[in-house]
């Protein structure tokens, strides 16, 4: 289903919703019916792509925050100097984007997981987050790419303690993500400070040969984008 489609009559239907773009005379109009709800949208365009893509997921059920928390449902132990891979599990949302050239534009945002938030840290200086909560698998594992993305997360405890890691927090503005038709994937790190302080970031690199980068929201909407980088101060 993820994918870039020539603008024109077009039809993708899947178990959870449906997407409809018909042409009405000179306009085309595009809709979108899921089981709660309806969006439509009029589109003035002669030429152009349809984009389907996951996105970053902060964004329903509106623009709230630039920051996920993933709580880990087994803490992982590290020890001094020691690095561990795992990958985890977090939700994805999916975007509808019209594209021409170098120009894009957000049409619909599609959400299958219920949005939760959280604060990371003290109530004055913390940041929201949303939240959500991972298994903590050795291995890949199997996923739904409409409703989850896969991440490898690489930990390295830089200090010299034994480290327990509960919860990782990132900055989802430097999140690059990749797809194929059966996963969608990013790549992480989390670097351990202390015993409450650690560093993630994102690297732009896919899982295996043949995996599509995804449209990058904030790159769509001209948002500046931070380093990409995020320091947990209050807590693994």
């Amino acid at each position: 289903m993820y994918g870039s489609y020539d603008l024109g009559e077009l039809s993708i239907k899947n178990e959870y919703f449906r997407i409809e773009i018909e042409r009405r005379g000179e306009w085309f109009f595009y809709t979108r019916e899921s089981e709660n709800e309806k969006k439509e949208r009029v589109l003035g365009a002669e030429r152009g792509k349809i984009i389907v893509t996951p996105v970053e997921p902060v964004n329903l059920p509106k623009e709230i925050t630039n920051y996920m928390e993933i709580k880990l449902k087994s803490p992982i132990v590290i020890g001094p100097g020691d690095s561990k891979v795992v990958y985890l599990k977090f939700p994805v949302e999916i975007g509808v984007f019209i594209a021409w050239r170098r120009a894009s534009e957000v049409l619909d945002i599609i959400g299958l997981n219920k949005p939760k938030y959280t604060l990371y840290g003290e109530p004055k200086n913390g940041v929201i987050c949303r939240y959500s909560e991972s298994e903590v698998y050795r291995s890949l594992p199997n996923s739904n790419p409409l409703k989850e993305s896969v991440m490898r997360l690489r930990i390295m405890n830089g200090s010299g303690e034994w480290i327990e890691v509960n919860n990782i927090v990132f900055d989802v503005f430097g999140m690059k993500m990749y797809y194929d038709d059966f996963l969608v994937f990013c790549d992480a790190e989390m670097k351990c400070i202390s015993k409450k302080v650690a560093e993630t970031q994102f690297y732009d690199s896919p899982l295996r040969k043949g995996m599509k980068k995804a449209l990058e929201l904030y790159v769509a909407r001209r948002i500046i984008m931070p380093k990409g980088k995020f320091t947990m101060e209050w807590g693994l």
